[in-house]
């Protein structure tokens, strides 16, 4: 019995870890970079990069740092699930396993089969540069086999792979500039020349190129340096590999200072995507980064709105889980603020302070139950006590709840009977109340 114990706890660990509920950054246990994102029946998978903190003789200091790739699903874009490592520098045969620089990869999915594209340094002896490397799998969660060779023909980085509705397969990457060429049918080799992508600005750097197709339009997204870092641009063509005529910005410059991007883009549900990163996990070192979405729009000539970062991100956050409300929509001008709970451990996420009276945040998108929720409970911290307002966004909006925060320095769970328990999917409003410092890591309802 006792093992058996042992076993169960175990067993709830890693369900626990490996099922994360996030909002943006999407994923909060790990740094995660250079998303790539696909549907597979009926689910996202998100395939990034991984970053790491260089240790000594494992990478080179105050640079990106990778060594494997973790794929993870969802089926709401809210839910998480990790699916481990499905590629190791250390188990791709051609690879140098001390270079740590597995960087941007894709996968797609043809006849079945699941095609891993990444780049990454051969071994001594191998091509100079970025090769790229295929992994195959029969799900899109692996297990992955690495191809015992790179694909010939192709130097560089940050392959994006795409199937027009031909059937012809198309595989790009980046070099300073933007390449593309033909696949063959086995996916493992090129059908053509390389060519070199037309129609982008000539000076900058380019990179991370990503081609997605809607009602006949190509469009090819990608990194650029415009001027300091980077910042999302696209063109448009009636051929995947183009001409294409530059568009405009997809999104601007990282507010944060964050010197790289990267994206992917999809549709899902009938709405339409970006996936890009930041450096939320890691703000004073912008080489671990994070993986962020938020929702995209076209216009009526097929260009894209430029996206707006947000905390929020997409999704619906079920009412009975831990709302993380620093995640937020919208804030009043002043008395709030979002911090970190451990400055020496980032990973654990945010709190949000309100210090100021009538201080409010907003969080959309909660999803209440059909079957009625009689309590909500706050996570909560007060050096001087105050009192929260809790209620559904409108005018008027009506309270669930006023708790009231006891004076102390320790977190401490508030739970109380709610006044008024919303249907469907609302948004919430959390405010405070008379004067005060209060704390919040979550709200919950029960």
């Amino acid at each position: 019995m006792k093992n058996l114990k042992k076993y169960l706890a175990l067993i709830v660990s890693i369900l626990w870890f490996n099922c994360l509920m996030a909002q943006n950054p999407l994923i909060q246990n790990q740094f995660t970079a250079d998303p790539s994102v696909r549907v597979f029946n009926g689910k996202v998978y998100l395939y990034p990069s991984h970053d790491i903190p260089a240790t000594p003789g494992h990478g080179r200091a105050g640079w990106f740092c990778m060594q494997d790739y973790h794929v993870f699903s969802s089926p709401n874009l809210t839910d998480w699930t990790d699916h481990g490592v499905i590629v190791s520098q250390n188990t791709v045969p051609w690879a140098d396993s001390a270079a740590y620089s597995m960087w941007a990869p894709d996968c797609i999915e043809r006849a079945g089969k699941y095609y891993f594209y990444f780049p990454a340094p051969a071994k001594s002896g191998g091509p100079k540069g970025f090769s790229v490397g295929v992994a195959i799998a029969d799900k899109p969660y692996g297990p992955f086999v690495p191809q015992p060779l790179p694909i010939a023909g192709i130097h560089g980085i940050d392959p994006n792979v795409q199937i027009d509705k031909d059937g012809q397969a198309y595989i790009y990457w980046a070099q300073g500039n933007l390449y593309g060429a033909k696949l063959k049918a086995n996916m493992l080799e090129l059908a053509s020349e390389p060519v070199k992508l037309e129609g982008f600005p000539d000076k900058g750097l380019k990179e991370g190129p990503y081609l997605f197709e809607r009602k006949g339009i190509y469009y090819m997204t990608y990194p650029h340096v415009a001027d300091k870092i980077e910042r999302l641009e696209y063109a448009m063509s009636d051929n995947p590999l183009g001409p294409f005529k530059y568009a405009g910005v997809l999104m601007d410059e990282s507010a944060s200072g964050c010197w790289t991007n990267h994206q992917s883009i999809i549709e899902f549900k009938n709405q339409w995507y970006l996936f890009y990163h930041n450096d939320d996990l890691s703000p004073t070192f912008d080489k671990n980064r994070a993986v962020r979405a938020d929702s995209l729009f076209f216009n009526e000539d097929g260009t894209i709105r430029k996206v707006i970062p947000t905390l929020r991100g997409v999704g619906v956050t079920a009412s009975s889980k831990k709302i993380q409300i620093d995640r937020f929509s919208a804030k009043s001008a002043d008395g709030i603020g979002v911090k970190f709970l451990d400055t020496l451990n980032k990973f654990k996420g945010w709190k949000t302070v309100f210090d100021k009276t009538n201080s409010w945040i907003k969080y959309n998108s909660v999803l209440f139950g059909k079957k009625p929720a009689g309590h909500i409970s706050v996570n909560a911290s007060s050096a001087t006590g105050g009192t929260l307002l809790i209620s559904t966004e409108g005018k008027p909006g009506k309270v669930i709840a006023k708790l009231v925060i006891p004076k102390g320095n320790n977190w401490s769970v508030v739970k109380k009977s709610v006044l008024f328990m919303p249907g469907g999917v609302r948004n919430l409003v959390v405010q405070l109340k008379g004067s005060g410092h209060v704390e919040v890591d979550w709200i919950s309802f029960e």
